[in-house]
């Protein structure tokens, strides 16, 4: 086994666990799950966030996000706001539920992180950040950033 092999393994694993462990916590005090607060979050700092630009920033499918805004819509907490230059395409936008829900979530997700890191030294943090920054822009930048039509 390669040395990359344990690291890759590491990563999904603390992924997991530290998307596990906040999605728990936000869904027991705010009554939704981390996938729901990553949509909300998407929407409310992308100006005209349409479905495209969360399957660009998420590396999921089409069809994966149509129904998770389908889901906010459903919620209240999203709108599907007809695009003005594109009558075929939708604008999301919060709704004043949505965004007093991103509000009230916001704290939560970062108290929890901060909880879940507490044993890993600030600048430690940051090196990790730095070099999860640089993979991540190679990995969205290569030749494999648009292979998402499977998941």
């Amino acid at each position: 086994m390669s040395h990359i092999t344990p690291i890759f393994t590491d990563l999904v694993r603390v992924e997991t666990r530290l998307y596990n462990a906040v999605s728990a916590r936000l869904r027991a005090e705010q009554g939704l799950g981390l996938g729901q607060f990553e949509l909300l979050e998407i929407i409310d700092r992308v100006p005209g966030c349409r479905v495209l630009d969360i399957v660009g920033e998420l590396a999921i499918t089409v069809g994966a996000v149509s129904k998770a805004v389908d889901r906010l819509v459903a919620a209240g907490w999203c709108l599907r706001v007809a695009h003005p230059q594109d009558r075929r395409s939708s604008v999301l936008r919060l709704t004043p539920a949505g965004e007093k829900q991103l509000s009230a979530s916001r704290p939560l997700v970062e108290s929890e992180l901060i909880s879940l890191t507490a044993a890993v030294p600030p600048d430690d943090l940051a090196r990790i950040a730095s070099t999860l920054a640089i993979l991540r822009a190679t990995l969205e930048a290569g030749p494999t950033a648009d292979r998402n039509e499977g998941t």
